[in-house]
């Protein structure tokens, strides 16, 4: 009797055993929010791909460059293909992305691909790569910058609202919804833009390795097929996605139709992650939604 419940206990404390742990296991994965899992290959030569799509934003725009840094250190990864779907958006963190890009291309070649739109900012990150592949039928181009925000001085009057500012400098508020730009505020707001408008002319010449007059004439905010930019000297070649990959793999010296490797997303499992998720998304959208006008450099 003695043996039998010791048999019993055995069993019953091995059991106990592995279910705290399967509890546990569990527990420390679900505190893994979806994307925070990475494969990166196991092969000695792959080519990277990093998607930048939609708006660049903070919050979209940092994600690529974490991404971008640690393909850089991953000694499988071979080059790097940045896969643009995009119209722009916020011309610090397009900066950001291409000085990202930059400092991968130190150490292995990058790869611009187009998919439908790479505009404006989209462009301006891929200026930063090695070569630039687009489809004929993408959409490129946009080159310029756009600050634009809304003014009520009418449905305020309508309505009977009216706003009292007391402010420390003439130009301090310089984009007041109750009342249009002064000639002076108009004046300083447009140099900015020109400067960063000049930024982005530098950016295309030295990445198309053009003069900047050559550039002057297609920076008027013009939008181009693929096939367009191709003959006007913004892309390299055209293509898909297909393209830039074997294009990567060729300047990286590897072999035709090289292992291909993402970031790895595991699906939400549960209603804990169900509910982080579209927590996340709210806040997401609420943080890249505009709070004042920005500098943007975005097709519209």
């Amino acid at each position: 009797m003695a043996r039998k419940r010791d048999i019993i206990v055995a069993v019953i404390i091995a059991v106990s055993f592995v279910f705290v742990f399967v509890i546990f296991a569990v527990m420390m994965f679900g505190t893994l929010a979806p994307g925070d899992m990475e494969f990166a290959g196991f092969s000695g030569g792959s080519v990277g791909v990093v998607n930048m799509y939609g708006v660049m934003y903070e919050e979209s725009g940092r994600p690529v460059i974490e991404q971008l840094k640690k393909w850089q250190d991953n000694s499988s990864i071979k080059a790097i293909v940045v896969h643009i779907n995009s119209g722009g958006g916020g011309v610090a963190i397009s900066q950001e992305i291409y000085d990202a890009i930059l400092r991968v291309r130190e150490e292995k070649p990058v790869v611009a691909s187009m998919a439908s739109v790479a505009a404006s900012g989209g462009y301006y990150i891929a200026c930063a790569a090695d070569r630039v592949v687009a489809n004929p039928g993408s959409l490129t181009g946009s080159i310029g910058v756009i600050a634009s925000y809304h003014t009520f001085q009418e449905l305020m009057k309508k309505i009977g609202i009216d706003t009292e500012t007391i402010k420390s400098g003439e130009l301090k508020d310089v984009f007041s919804y109750h009342r249009s730009m002064t000639e002076k505020e108009e004046l300083m707001i447009q140099a900015v833009i020109n400067d960063s408008y000049e930024q982005f002319v530098e950016v295309v010449a030295k990445g198309r390795d053009m003069d900047k007059e050559e550039i002057y004439p297609l920076a008027d905010g013009s939008v181009f097929t693929g096939q367009m930019a191709y003959n006007l000297g913004l892309v390299d070649t055209l293509g898909g996605l297909h393209e830039a990959v074997q294009l990567a793999a060729e300047l990286a010296g590897l072999e035709e139709d090289p292992k291909i490797v993402r970031p790895y997303k595991r699906e939400r499992f549960s209603l804990a992650d169900l509910l982080t998720g579209l927590l996340g998304d709210v806040r997401t959208a609420v943080e890249s939604t505009p709070a004042g006008p920005k500098l943007l450099y975005e097709y519209q």
